[in-house]
């Protein structure tokens, strides 16, 4: 099983080409399903083999979790299949739990401006951090693809983004004044303090002089949403939220923002018109004469 595990990978790596994170929840995955499995082959897995696993998995891990779980071995079954190595897929007619899906947590106009207020411009850092919290709301950036944005990815004239997305999907994102401006301003007077001898063409450095790190970004944002008295626990994926949920409160199409969010599915972006409708509903109940 471990070498058929390491085939589907580096089918995923070299036709899927997905992205390093996305490869290593596959394999984190999949090493889960065969540890709780053990040494049945292929071939002889059954139902109750996968009931098994989703009973073993669903005591620690999230709902959320359980169901991306069943997603990569679901995949990876497919792949067995389209190599002749099983001859049917056995999770083909097997139905796993179905978890409602939560609403994604975004934080309101004004808390936005609370957190994109709180960076230091005077300090390299806090322009820095300035620049990326404003990059981040003004684009809806997936953490990975705003960490490693490079200059040359960025048109400050024309006021756009060039993103290598998930499965190496090229996408333009257009971006307003004030993200602009934060990006110059870090140019002209942060970056050039993080910068040494061995410096890559990163956008965003950090003290060593290289790229931001996920845990670094998630850190910094964290500390801001703290020393700006919001309530809401922020992180990178809650901006994101935001700038998708705030764009279609200001009634742009969901077409358009799925392409500016980098999702393959449209019924990715969907969720955000739950959110937007569930904000409407709120609203009339608090503000209507006769809720």
């Amino acid at each position: 099983m471990d070498k058929l595990v390491d085939n589907f990978m580096m089918y995923l790596k070299v036709e899927r080409r997905l992205s390093a994170n996305t490869l290593e929840a596959y394999g984190k995955d999949l090493s889960r399903f065969i540890s709780v499995l053990g040494d049945v082959a292929p071939e002889d897995l059954a139902r109750e083999h996968f009931e098994k696993y989703i009973t073993s998995i669903a005591a620690d891990l999230s709902p959320r979790s359980v169901s991306r779980n069943i997603s990569a071995v679901r995949t990876f079954f497919k792949f067995l299949v389209s190599e002749n190595i099983v001859k049917t897929n056995p999770l083909r007619l097997f139905d796993g739990p179905h978890f409602g899906r939560s609403l994604p947590k975004f934080l309101s106009i004004e808390e936005v401006d609370r957190l994109l207020g709180c960076p230091n411009s005077v300090s390299p850092k806090g322009l820095r951090d300035k620049a990326m919290f404003e990059l981040l709301y003004a684009t809806g950036l997936r953490v990975s693809e705003l960490i490693t944005i490079k200059i040359t990815q960025v048109n400050l004239e024309r006021g756009f983004v060039r993103i290598m997305g998930k499965g190496s999907k090229e996408r333009v994102v257009p971006m307003g004044d004030k993200a602009i401006n934060a990006i110059k301003d870090y140019l002209k007077s942060g970056r050039g303090k993080f910068v040494k001898t061995k410096t890559e063409s990163f956008l965003f450095l950090n003290n060593n002089g290289t790229a931001m790190t996920r845990q670094g970004f998630w850190k910094n944002i964290r500390d801001y949403g703290v020393m700006s008295g919001i309530s809401t626990k922020i992180s990178p994926h809650v901006l994101r939220h935001s700038f998708a949920t705030h764009l279609l409160e200001g009634g742009a199409d969901l077409r358009a923002v799925q392409m500016m969010l980098g999702h393959a599915d449209i019924t990715t972006t969907q969720i955000y018109t739950h959110v937007s409708r569930k904000r409407l509903i709120d609203l009339h109940k608090k503000c209507h004469p006769r809720p």
